[in-house]
């Protein structure tokens, strides 16, 4: 499963769970949001995470202070540019799917102060 499809896979699983699509890959300089997502009155910032083996550590463990921070930037460049986006709270959350193919979603995952 390549990035692309990971992410296909944590968008479908989000629209199940009853969140929806605002932006897929909004890229910022220096950052990326995978998948910009709306659940209610709420933001959700979601970094999807795919790793075939455990070799270098899980998913979940890969999304670092350096990833984050590379996130952070680009939720700030997203909410100067859609004024009517940071009007809602914002969620940092990571969906993680490891060698079993397995999603395991990582609400609040980190925050802007992290």
């Amino acid at each position: 499963m390549k990035g692309a499809d990971a992410e296909d896979r944590a968008l479908h699983y989000l629209q199940r769970q009853g969140l929806t699509l605002v932006r897929r890959n909004f890229r910022a300089r220096g950052g990326e949001i995978d998948l910009v997502m709306r659940e209610r009155d709420l933001l959700v910032l979601v970094e999807v995470r795919k790793r075939s083996s455990a070799r270098y550590g899980d998913a979940a463990e890969s999304v670092d202070a350096r990833k984050r921070g590379r996130i952070v930037l680009a939720a700030r460049w997203l909410l100067m540019q859609q004024p009517a986006l940071a009007r809602l709270a914002t969620r940092f959350d990571v969906i993680a799917i490891d060698g079993d193919d397995r999603i395991n979603w990582i609400r609040a995952a980190f925050d802007a102060g992290d």
